[in-house]
């Protein structure tokens, strides 16, 4: 079982740029997937957003800020913090792959905070085979990112903070596949981030918070795992919006709802004609764009190279719902449920989570409900996260 998980990973990054496209129908709808390199980046890493949805750009700021809006680290309440986070995954199949993350944040002063984040996927140990299936040797595929921040106030309602990362992924461990010869996959990128909060008096007899985050996420290089260097893959740039609004209901009990609207920034795949070819060699497009382009041009190219026009385009916005209820800051409850539109991956899931804070320790725990035949990696399993945040700031977001 092991063998063909790892042979999947391996045939979905390391040929995604394959130009021939079938139609493939489900229930009498064409997929038109689009596939990255290192998905690992959109994986939602910690409990708490976990238990909502899998969304966060614009939720209150916590020490896993990075992920979902780095520009909120700058009005986090407390002045250090870390947490760690852990993830099986595919728990169902095998008991040895998991997702590991680490987070660190310091407030430089009244303005600013820097963060630091690690984030691990280990495949367990995978013994490779020849075509006469004799033992290559066992290995253990992996991957990482290291990130880094700035985040700063710039008014008494706004932050911005930028990040920088390294991505690292060891998949085949220099194993020939496919008769191509592999290499690990390194790539740089960068996250832009917004965030706005401000208390609102849109109630009578109910004090209110509003807040809506941006973040524009892994903008950078492409990967390449091909010994040659030729085949090149996007990672997974992404564009994150949403809003949130808090709702104080009493001095014991607050209520928060929230969504998170997203978008790969990435080129559509084109639909060719299966039987015209260009001099170069390549299949002649029918439908859609030539998907060859830098990183940047994709992220422009990709809000209007969907084959089937605009209708394609609002199908690959996917959208996480979440809510989070707390009683006196000490236990929080958690609901939300994602969506993703059957042409463009059919992720649907609902999530429960909870939370508790005691003095300077935290702890989230959050449960992943499918709500398709399809199988999430996550269903049925348990996500946790650990926090420790330290010293109280009674002002953020000024220098009085």
């Amino acid at each position: 079982m092991k063998q063909k998980i790892l042979l999947l990973l391996m045939a979905t990054l390391l040929f995604s740029n394959v130009e021939a496209q079938s139609y493939i129908e489900k229930n009498g709808q064409q997929l038109n997937v689009i596939t990255t390199a290192v998905p690992l980046l959109m994986i939602g890493p910690d409990a708490r957003a976990g238990g909502m949805g899998d969304g966060g750009v614009a939720s209150s700021a916590d020490a896993n800020s990075m992920h979902w809006n780095p520009a909120k680290y700058a009005r986090i309440a407390d002045d250090m913090g870390f947490s760690f986070s852990y993830t099986p995954w595919l728990r169902n199949l095998v008991n040895d792959i998991n997702l590991a993350y680490v987070s660190f944040y310091k407030r430089i002063n009244p303005m600013s905070t820097f963060a630091a984040t690690l984030r691990y996927f280990s495949l367990g140990e995978i013994t490779f085979t020849d075509i006469n299936g004799s033992s290559l040797g066992t290995y253990k595929p992996n991957e990482f990112a290291v990130d880094a921040t700035y985040s700063r106030v710039l008014t008494d309602k706004l932050s911005l903070a930028v990040a920088g990362r390294f991505i690292y992924s060891d998949l085949t461990q220099g194993q020939n596949v496919a008769g191509q010869e592999t290499k690990a996959g390194t790539s740089v990128a960068a996250d832009i981030a917004m965030y706005w909060e401000d208390d609102v008096n849109w109630f009578n007899t109910i004090d209110a918070t509003f807040a809506w985050g941006i973040n524009i996420s892994n903008i950078g290089s492409k990967i390449s795992y091909s010994g040659s260097n030729i085949e090149k893959d996007f990672i997974p740039t992404n564009f994150r919006i949403g809003p949130r609004l808090t709702l104080d209901l009493d001095d014991y009990n607050s209520l928060t709802f929230q969504v998170d609207i997203n978008k790969l920034l990435v080129p559509t795949p084109p639909i060719y004609y299966p039987d015209s070819v260009n001099p170069d060699g390549s299949l002649v497009i029918e439908k859609g764009m030539d998907p060859d382009v830098s990183p940047i041009r994709g992220m422009i190219q990709s809000w209007y190279d969907a084959p089937d026009g605009f209708s394609e385009e609002l199908r690959e916005f996917s959208f996480a719902f979440g809510t989070e209820y707390w009683y006196t800051d000490v236990l929080a409850l958690r609901g939300g449920f994602f969506y993703e539109d059957l042409t463009k991956g059919n992720r649907k899931y609902a999530t429960l989570g909870v939370g508790l804070r005691y003095n300077v320790f935290g702890l989230d725990f959050s449960y992943l409900i499918p709500v398709t035949k399809d199988q999430n990696p996550l269903q049925n399993t348990l996500r946790f996260t650990l926090l420790f945040n330290l010293g109280k700031v009674s002002n953020t977001g000024s220098d009085n």
